[in-house]
């Protein structure tokens, strides 16, 4: 079977962390193509992954490719997609990276082409521990289907999902670690400061995250019942306003996302 080109239109984060993730997991598709208007970012990608190839501001070179990667924000996802739909081969496929904008309305922004899917990465998948939900256009078949589980499945779990609930994923999932990795850090460094090393700070942070995640999830007991099993909680001052700002933040950016 001949293997399939990919392009890359964007090469900002989404893109790296594809990359990483592939590499990582030795399955680095063979034939790879960043465009990007910052002709900075695409040196810095070049030298991270010098097997892949550069376009700067030739978003023709991705769009001409087998499968093509809308891996830009929403704010500009409608120049990008008008600006790529004549250069588009008729049996490629197409994957936007971004919330927003909805199968239909790609479709219409790509001149009517509906070879399409929609997934919400997900920063994890650089340890190939992501969670990447797609959702599927009609157009597309069983095999292609397959192709593109195929692709994601090295960076972690990639479920097939209603895409009425893309958006809340990418509250969920996509920006999820964001809530979580400055008070893990500092907890790092707190820990380091009690003379803890990197080598036994690790293990313990690692199952502690895991674990309570776990517990939280999967022990049968109530959530309030799981936030009672430790006594002391030397932080138990701060739990309304964040649990406040989860309420009121949260919310407003799901429905400045949805479609």
């Amino acid at each position: 079977m001949t293997t399939k080109t990919l392009g890359f239109i964007g090469g900002g984060r989404v893109t790296r962390i594809f990359l990483e993730g592939w590499q990582r997991a030795k399955a680095l598709p063979p034939q790879i193509v960043v465009s990007d208007c910052n002709a900075d970012a695409l040196v810095k990608l070049k030298a991270r992954f010098p097997m892949i190839e550069s376009a700067p501001g030739n978003s023709a070179a991705a769009a001409a490719r087998d499968i093509v990667f809308l891996a830009v924000h929403p704010p500009v996802m409608a120049e990008v997609a008008t600006g790529s739909k004549n250069n588009l081969k008729p049996g490629a496929t197409v994957i936007s990276l971004a919330p927003k904008f909805t199968l239909a309305k790609l479709t219409e922004l790509l001149g009517g082409f509906a070879r399409l899917a929609r997934v919400i990465p997900n920063a994890p998948s650089v340890t190939n521990f992501g969670f990447n939900p797609v959702t599927f256009a009609p157009a597309l078949t069983t095999p292609d289907k397959a192709e593109i589980t195929g692709l994601l499945s090295p960076l972690g779990d990639c479920p097939e999902v209603a895409e009425d609930k893309l958006e809340a994923y990418a509250i969920l999932s996509a920006m999820g670690p964001t809530y979580l990795w400055f008070q893990l850090q500092a907890l790092r460094e707190v820990a380091a400061g009690f003379g803890l090393s990197d080598a036994d700070i690790a293990p313990a942070l690692k199952r502690m995250v895991c674990g309570a995640t776990r517990t939280l999830l999967e022990s049968g007991l109530t959530p309030a019942e799981v936030m009672d099993l430790i006594p002391v909680k030397p932080l138990a001052e701060m739990e309304p306003h964040v649990v406040e700002m989860y309420r009121t933040r949260l919310p407003a950016l799901y429905q400045k996302i949805k479609p």
